[in-house]
């Protein structure tokens, strides 16, 4: 292609600017060759002469297509230079704000200067397992490529990220460190990867400080080598450092600072553990204040300080060795601020003995403070006669003090380096490692020195290196694809290397110098003029002689000479080292040890064995720990480079490249001329250069064939051989061969060749659209004439028509005119008639009215008349009839009184009868006795208390007596003056007392007046309140029907936060059981590992039983019974059942008694209802038979109640005789006597209960009495008033014991009834005092209510509104409250009186069988027959029996070792129907170890089976059917009312009887969500790999999909078709796997619907991350695929009728991500659109896809700038959370509701391919 063709019109090109560094222009017109200038437009419309180079005939770089702009590969621009790499990254940098970008194999970082969010844990787990070039670039992407390099070619691999000061270099790392530490995390406990992290705030505090570029520049380089297992899992590290800045530690420039653990320790110098290092601010150390500000803003040197000491506890160094260090840093501030006073002859210089600093460094460090102060000023020289000592110079000494602190300061970084070393070691073997590579980058300031030299000389091999790797990576690529290999040539800075580190080079002549013993820097500058003032890399500088140019990779550098040899030297006198060496301190000490020297001292001398040597044999080792002291420093850097660059060789280097945009430190701010300077000197430009200089251009035929189709002839087409299309195509259209070569699988081109198809590419449809155009310019032409045509025929149609009606109009209104006429005359004469008729009407029903009126009075007179007549005679009728009846009843009352009399005199007779006193104390005997002996025992009493009171009245007279004689004496004495006093005193009360009598009147007074006053208050008040009250009635009635509305909506809402609150705390406690599953698995895990043989397998009964103890005690917690069993549950089970016998035979004796006593109360009802029936129905002589058999009924009840009392005698004497001996026993066997205190406990309350039934016996006895003696009496009378009475028992004598007993049954009897009076009294009292409390607290209520309403008449109508909304919102809030507070505790109480009641029933059951046991053969033979009966019941039971040894043989079989397949054809869920069959025969022999020995087993069998087939979906499925079906069971057939609603009456017979197995229900329902989750990880498992291909990356709708130009990285879009790829068929096709096999098994239908909502948010969550993480899926027609992708997804849901399940729900924010990418994105209108559409997408999202946003083809426009702050604008009042990515690892939680089964246990069969034949039906 010739260069008119390239540079013609229009055509963009960079020019040079002295501002931008490269400007874009375009040509006005065609170029050609041999012109002297181009003719230019500028962006700001400007024209411009470009003159060109006529020697040399370079003519402008060429501009890429705007297709081309913002690739995420440098290398995939077509044109490759300078202006178009500068471009490219401002234009990602600044528009998309994307701060990594590919340039080959290098990762160029531009530092932002600003947090973003995308480096959390979602983005890590989204590059995890992903190709390099299938995401965007990224930190992350560059770690998983060397991971998986790793563990795929079992390769060591090293990340190397370079950078000038303050572009982000240790961030980087870390980044790369926390990507590791994240993906190979330690399998084992050891939290390797947190210690590795650990390390960073170490080094940075002790290695970083603030410079004039960078707050945080890292002053040493490091290289840390993560080491990994076989399963690549981290299990050590090992950090590698490089030319720690010492020269920070005594100097700082301005605006700098030390290093930042100097600052932290001075911030922290308040807290108690540091008042002994004597600290105060950094201002006032001379070592910490020479850079001016000592603080930097935003950061708490406090705060970091803490993070330091966090991160060494972490690492494990002792808080001793901690406080060591600290000392020791502190020493180094104490150091420099030590004054040194100069003597007067200039050569000496002396320290005060009484300098603080001094003392303070001697105490911290521990050594002789004489010793340390002598050796500060002088130095030894020791010559082989003898040694000087010799006094220094001030400058000397401080140039000491200096060197002593470096020296100090280095030592403990090389010692904190090396313990954090051995904290990271692992006695693992170390598989392979990642190092991590974070060096300074090439340096040039105004005054570079020795520091500045080692770096660039580092950056030059490192250069050196990355040169022949990206040149070795071409090489292979070419063979690879067998293209002729041609030398490229490349720069080779092997020569520059070679001035500075060869033989006679500068660093050699530098040791050289540095021997020499009066050796400077000028002779060294003067011996490298003379060696290398030749080399074509060394320059001397014209206006200095003690400065050196070297011209490196990057630039030229000066370096001024002056400080190069001290700095190589770091002379540090051996006198001042060998006190540190004696201090008392072991750290101290240890850090100055000769064996921490690089290199071993030598032994011995060249002098042999001379005499001399004997004598002063100590001196040639200290001669040779000096020579080794002075080792210099540039071999040493220069001997830990060849090591550092042996191990990158050995290894496979991945290269990140920092950026530093602008050096103001501002975000996003990109400066062209900074940015440049650091392109050059990074090394990206050279990969650039050799990129361009070979074929930088590479397509594979598949994906040039779909991009260039269009330039292919129809006739080509035909051919299904895509190479040999692609031949033809390229041969016919790229002349010249060289430009392009066919490899085995790609397309190379040479540079710009792209740019031109893609010219070609658009031409050919500019072509086209221009053809397209004009046929549709003419058919709309054509259009238009038709339909001109047409309206104009209409409109003449139209207009005739119109003619036409006018005239027929016309027509019509003359015709309805005369019409009119007629009708109005004649409604006139109408109305007319009309008005004279209702005259005469008018006039003719007034006079009819009158007359009628004149009649109807005369009638109603005659009325009235009749009434009064009628009254009057009524009344005297009524007067006359009761004149007759009072003198009626006047006779009765005499004639029944004299009755009365009779009958009166009739009874008395009778009572005095003896018969009818034997009647009355017939059954009086028992009582008799037993008031004999109360009589005896009161007796009894009454002695004692009588010779009490003898004793207690004989003291009393002898005291009184006593009292008397000193009266007399006392009176004797004060008789005169006593009596005056005494009358005095009562005058004076006297007085004291009408005072207060009058006072108290009117006290009275005023309170009466008070009261009267307040009582009208009151009075008023009330009134007012009732006032109020209407008020407040009418107002909420009126606020209740304007917010009907809005209280509707608040509560929607608050149910919708209910709801949202409750699945959060489901989620919680979810998550709870996942992370506790979690740690079981590592808990086998561990166990495992640590006994690989044979092993004893431990089971969780210690957890299940802790979980449900014995419910047959536990569960009772009523009353006093509660207590007890608590009790007896600390004593022992198996203690208490044998003493809880009796006890509970007892308390079943006492309900029997209280039963029989309810039963003799309703029959003593009955009996007077009988009597009465009787008396007025049954004949006269069966009443004595009647009576007979009732007395004889009641006789028999009596005595079976006293036999009762007898037998609950003998019961508690066996069993306080059973308690003693027990008691006495546990004495001697030194056992607590608790048991035995708790049973005379409950033996008192049974005698209190066994008392009050007795009483209440009595008080039935009597009312029987009372009944038989108004029975008798009733049968007695008769209806003839005159006829005699008959006492058939007055001849019958009464006994005057019986007539005693009965006494005092009457009064025993009166006594409960006062009893129940005085309680009834103080139920009544407590109820008066709540309905008191009730109206306190109405009252208070009503005054709130009435300040409420004042304060709300001060509102405004609208805000009173919103607050009686508020108001009624939370008055009915807390009423809901208390209800569900009273519905739970009767829930709980009913619960306990269950459980308490099932524990009794139990009980009983195992006392009446023991009892059964002991009796005779008869009640033997009754328990045979009776058990018989129940075996006749059990074959209908649905029950399985099997052994206990046959446990273990159940759970093999039917968990262990069951496979689904086996059951298939069966009922679904059999194995839960067997296990429930098997729990309930458990139930019903009341076997509590059967029931949690087999459920502990079944639990643990299933664990067992999950964990081995823990990647089975259809083994898990199959289990969580059968774990849900088995808690559904538990459910079901538990009991509880509210779980048996849907049961059949054969259903609630197969209900538990005797176990509450609720916390094994709650056991199941934990291990139902581990199952749950463990399928979903299943099912994500399979799904993962598809989604990504099948959702964004296969074409579901042909030809939609365009392929851009791709760059050295692999394209996952642009693999052959059909290899390693996925369509939305498989995902379907694996979902429809997924529902078959849990739709088969029996899974709930809700528990499949949260399945799939899952596994749909997964779906959406990693296509939206791959969406928001990819930039060449962010266009139009991935849009449009993702469209149909998911609408078939939603077809699919709908065809299973899974969309109730709320997985289409989760699909909206990709649904919204795909309507974003399709819609308009231009004007305002258009965000307005995107931001009322994209509501479940958050801003960051929006934003990022925007930037994203990628079109096809040139005829698409970029999304501007402009339009995405308008998004950012708009949408900036949302509070999005910050996260960029859906977390994908998110579960929601699990609900499984109760399904109750329909089918019975009895109607179940077992198969005989199960192996259960043990089991035996019950």
């Amino acid at each position: 292609m010739s260069v008119s063709e390239l540079y013609s019109q229009y055509t963009r090109v960079w020019i040079p600017d002295p501002d931008e560094v490269w400007r874009s222009a375009e040509l006005t017109k065609d170029y050609k060759e041999g012109e002297k200038s181009l003719q230019l437009k500028l962006e700001d419309e400007t024209i411009r002469e470009y003159p060109v180079d006529a020697q040399n005939n370079q003519l402008p770089f060429l501009r890429n297509p705007d297709i081309l702009v913002g690739e995420n590969d440098l290398t995939a621009l077509s044109y490759l230079h300078e202006p178009a790499v500068l471009h490219n990254l401002k234009v990602r940098f600044l528009e998309s704000n994307h701060i990594y970008t590919y340039c080959g194999i290098v990762l160029v970082a531009i530092n932002p200067y600003e947090q973003l969010p995308i480096y959390g844990q979602d983005v890590i787990y989204a590059y995890s397992g992903q190709n390099m070039g299938d995401m965007d670039p990224h930190i992350f992407a560059v770690a998983e490529e060397a991971y998986k390099q790793m563990a795929r070619d079992e390769k060591n691999q090293s990340i190397i990220v370079s950078g000038e000061s303050g572009a982000g270099k240790t961030v980087s790392a870390k980044y790369a460190m926390r990507y590791f530490a994240t993906v190979g995390g330690s399998a084992s406990e050891t939290n390797i990867e947190e210690k590795v992290l650990a390390s960073s705030p170490i080094m940075e505090a002790i290695g970083n400080a603030k410079t004039t570029r960078n707050d945080n520049s890292s002053r040493f380089g490091k290289y840390i080598q993560i080491g990994f297992d076989k399963r690549y899992h981290i299990i050590g590290a090992n950090m590698r450092t490089y030319l720690l800045e010492k020269s920070r530690v005594v100097f700082q420039a301005d605006d700098e600072r030390n290093y930042h653990i100097f600052y932290q320790l001075c911030a922290a110098a308040s807290l108690p553990e540091f008042k002994e290092l004597a600290l105060t601010c950094a201002e006032d150390f001379f070592y910490t204040s020479q850079g001016g500000d000592t603080a930097i803003e935003g950061v708490d040197d406090a705060e970091d300080f803490e993070k330091t000491r966090q991160a060494f506890t972490l690492l494990g160094v002792r808080e001793s060795h901690q406080i060591s260090i600290f000392k020791i840093i502190a020493s180094i501030l104490h150091l420099g601020s030590v004054a040194i006073q100069a003597e007067r002859d200039g050569d000496s210089c002396s320290i005060s003995p009484q300098d603080e600093h001094l003392s303070n460094f001697c105490r911290l460090l521990g050594v002789e403070h004489n010793q340390m102060e002598h050796w500060l000023c002088h130095r030894k020289l020791v010559t082989t006669s003898e040694t000087y000592v010799k006094t220094m110079s001030l400058q000397q000494v401080i140039n000491a003090r200096n060197a002593l602190a470096k020296h100090i300061y280095a030592q403990l970084f090389g010692w904190i380096v090396e313990h954090i070393n051995k904290a990271l070691h692992t006695s693992i073997k170390q598989h392979s490692f990642i190092g991590v590579l974070d060096i300074y980058g090439f340096e040039t300031f105004e005054v570079n020195s020795f520091e500045q030299f080692c770096i660039n000389y580092a950056n030059e091999k490192l250069q050196q290196q990355f040169n022949s790797h990206v040149f070795k990576l071409e090489q292979e690529e070419y063979m690879k694809e067998q293209i002729p290999w041609t030398l490229i040539d490349f720069y080779d800075n092997q020569p520059c290397i070679d001035l500075i580190e060869a033989k006679l080079g500068i660093l050699d002549l530098l040791d050289e110098e540095c021997k020499v013993p009066k050796g400077t820097d000028q002779n060294w500058a003067q011996k490298l003029y003379d060696r290398h003032s030749s080399s074509q890399h060394f320059q001397k500088p014209r206006m200095s002689n003690t400065a050196f140019i070297v011209v490196h990779f990057a630039d030229k550098v000066e370096y001024l000479s002056d400080g190069f040899l001290e700095k190589n030297r770091d002379t540090v006198y051996e006198e001042q080292i060998n006190i540190l060496k004696a201090s008392k301190f072991p750290l101290v000490a240890d850090l100055f040890r000769d064996d921490k020297d690089p290199i071993p001292a030598t032994t011995t001398s060249g002098k042999g064995s001379s005499s001399k040597i004997n004598i002063r044999s100590a001196r040639p080792p200290m001669k040779a720990s000096n020579k080794e002291h002075k080792k210099s420093v540039g071999h040493q850097f220069r001997t830990s480079l060849h090591l550092l660059m042996e191990t990158l060789n050995a290894t496979t280097p991945h290269y990140v490249r920092c950026i530093k945009p602008n050096d103001e430190k501002l975000p996003f701010h990109f400066d062209p001329k900074r940015a440049v300077q650091q392109l050059r000197a990074c090394g990206v430009l050279e990969t650039i250069r050799i990129s361009a200089a070979g074929y930088p251009s590479r397509w594979t035929y598949h994906d040039f064939f779909n991009r260039y189709r269009v330039l292919v002839k129809k006739r080509e087409l035909a051919n299904t051989d895509k190479k040999a299309i692609c031949r033809s195509v390229l041969e016919s259209l790229v002349k010249d061969p060289d430009k392009f070569q066919f490899g085995r699988t790609k397309i190379f081109f040479r540079a710009g060749q792209v740019a031109y198809l893609e010219k070609l590419r658009a031409d050919k449809f500019r072509a086209a659209t221009i053809m397209i155009q004009k046929t549709v310019r003419g058919w709309l032409q054509k259009v238009k004439y038709c339909r001109l045509k047409r309206a104009t025929l209409t409109l003449q149609r139209y207009c005739r028509g119109y003619l036409a009606r006018r005239l027929a109009e016309h027509l019509r209104r003359t015709r309805a005119a005369v019409v009119l006429q007629k009708q109005y005359r004649m409604r006139r004469a109408r109305l007319a008639y009309q008005r004279v008729r209702r005259a005469a009407i008018v006039i003719q029903a007034f006079a009819r009215a009158t007359f009628v009126r004149r009649i109807y009075r005369q009638v109603l007179m005659e009325h009235k008349a009749t009434i009064i007549q009628k009254h009057a005679r009524g009344w005297m009728a009524r007067r006359h009839f009761q004149r007759l009846r009072a003198a009626a009843i006047v006779i009765q009352c005499a004639f029944r009184r004299l009755k009365a009399k009779q009958e009166l005199k009739a009874l008395k007779i009778e009572a005095r009868s003896a018969e009818h006193l034997k009647r009355l104390n017939v059954g009086m005997e028992n009582k008799v006795v037993q008031l004999q002996r109360k009589i005896d025992d009161q007796n009894k009493e009454f002695k004692t208390l009588s010779e009490q009171l003898s004793t207690v009245t004989s003291i009393h007279t002898m005291e009184v007596e006593k009292l008397k004689r000193e009266l007399a004496h006392y009176q004797q004495n004060q008789v005169a003056d006593a009596s005056l006093q005494l009358q005095e005193e009562v005058q004076s009360l006297r007085t004291e007392l009408q005072r207060a009598h009058s006072e108290r009147r009117v006290l009275e007074d005023a309170h009466s007046r008070e009261k009267d006053e307040l009582r009208k208050r009151v009075a008023d008040l009330e009134q007012e309140n009732a006032l109020l009250k209407d008020e407040k009635e009418q107002l909420n009635n009126q606020i209740l029907c304007q917010s009907k509305d809005e209280f509707a909506q608040n509560s929607v809402k608050e149910n919708l936060l209910m709801k949202k609150e409750l699945e959060e705390e489901r989620s919680r406690y979810q998550n709870l059981v996942k992370e506790y599953s979690r740690l079981e698995q590592r808990y086998d895990n561990l166990r495992d590992e640590q006994t690989p043989g044979h092993r004893r397998n431990p089971s969780n009964q210690s957890s299940l039983e802790s979980d449900s103890n014995y419910p047959s005690i536990s569960t009772s917690e009523i009353g006093d019974t509660e207590d007890a069993l608590q009790q007896v549950e600390e004593i022992g089970v198996e203690k208490a059942a044998m003493d809880m016998t009796v006890f509970l035979k007892l308390q079943k004796r006492v309900r029997e008694l209280e039963q029989e006593r309810k039963k003799l109360q309703v029959q003593l009802e009955k009996r007077e209802q009988d009597s009465k029936k009787v008396q007025m129905e049954q004949p006269r002589n069966d009443v004595d038979l009647d009576q007979d058999a009732d007395l004889a009924y009641n006789s028999l009840k009596r005595q079976e109640l006293e036999s009762e009392n007898k037998k609950l005698k003998n019961d508690l004497n066996e069993l306080r005789k059973a308690v003693a001996d027990q008691a006495t026993q546990n004495n001697s066997s030194h056992s607590s006597p608790d048991s035995y205190s708790l049973l005379l406990n409950q033996l008192k309350l049974a005698n209190e209960e066994l008392e009050v039934r007795k009483e209440e016996v009595l008080i039935l006895r009597t009312q029987i009495v009372n009944a038989d003696q108004r029975r008798l009496a009733g049968k007695s009378m008769e209806p003839n008033i005159n006829a005699r009475a008959s006492w058939p028992n007055s001849e019958k004598h009464v006994d005057q014991e019986d007539a005693i007993e009965a006494y005092h049954g009457v009064c025993q009897t009166n006594r409960l009834l006062e009893a129940q009076l005085q309680a009834q009294s103080l139920e009544h009292e407590e109820q008066v005092e709540n309905l008191k409390a009730q109206v306190e607290a109405l009252k208070e209520e009503m005054d709130k209510q009435q300040q409420t309403f004042c304060q709300t008449l001060l509102l405004s109508p609208e805000a009173q509104v919103e607050f009686g909304v508020q108001q009624e919102i939370s008055r009915l809030t807390n009423e809901n409250l208390d209800l569900k507070e009273l519905v739970e505790k009767l829930e709980k109480n009913e619960r306990k009186l269950k459980k308490q009641l099932k524990i009794y029933m139990k009980k009983v059951q195992d006392l009446e069988a023991a009892q059964a046991l002991a009796q005779s053969d008869r009640r033997h033979h009754e328990l045979t027959r009776q058990v018989t009966v129940q075996r006749k019941e059990k074959d209908f039971q649905g029950m399985l029996e099997y052994h206990k040894e046959d446990e273990a043989l159940l759970i093999r079989n039917l968990v262990t070792d069951l496979k689904p397949q086996m059951l298939s054809g069966t009922v679904p869920c059999l194995p839960a129907y067997i296990l429930y069959m098997c729990i309930r025969h458990a139930d019903y022999t009341n076997d509590d170890l059967k029931v949690h020995s087999l459920l502990t087993s079944t639990i643990n069998g299933i664990k067992k089976v999950l964990k081995k087939h823990n990647d089975d979906f259809e083994m898990t499925s199959f289990w969580l059917s059968n774990t849900c079906r088995l808690l559904h069971c538990l459910k079901q057939y538990s009991g509880d009312e509210g779980f048996m609603t849907q049961n059949t009456a054969k259903q609630n017979e197969h209900c538990l009887k005797n176990f509450d197995l609720t916390e094994y229900r709650q056991v199941l329902s934990d291990l139902s969500i581990q199952i749950y989750q463990q399928l979903i990880k299943i099912a994500e498992g399979l799904l993962q790999p598809m989604i990504v291909s099948a959702m964004l990356e296969n074409e579901s709708i042909q030809g939609l999909s365009g392929v851009k130009p791709m760059g050295y990285r692999k394209r996952s879009s642009s693999m052959a078709d059909g290899d390693n790829s996925y369509c939305l068929e498989a995902i379907i096709r694996q979902m429809n796997c997924f529902h078959t096999v849990m739709c088969d098994q029996g899974l709930d239908p809700e528990i499949i619907l949260q399945v799939f909502k899952q596994l749909f948010y997964m779906i959406t969550a990693v296509t939206l991350n791959n969406l928001l993480l990819r930039k060449d899926v962010c266009s139009w027609s991935t849009g449009m695929q993702l469209r149909y992708n998911i609408s078939e997804l939603e077809e699919w849901l709908r065809g299973r009728n899974l969309h109730q399940s709320g997985a289409a729900q989760t699909m909206e924010p990709l649904i919204q991500a795909a309507q974003l990418l399709q819609l308009k994105k231009k004007t305002h209108e258009d965000a307005e659109a995107i931001c009322s559409l994209c509501t479940s997408l958050s801003t960051q999202q929006i934003v990022k896809i925007l930037n994203l946003y990628t079109p096809l083809n040139e005829f698409e426009e970029r999304v501007t700038v402009s339009f995405i702050r308008t998004i950012q604008a708009q949408l900036q009042e949302r509070n999005d959370p910050q996260q960029l990515l859906l977390d994908s690892k998110h579960m929601f939680p699990v609900l499984f509701p109760f399904n109750p089964s329909s089918l019975t246990m009895d109607s179940i069969h077992i198969p005989a391919c199960l192996s259960l034949e043990f089991l035996s039906e019950v």
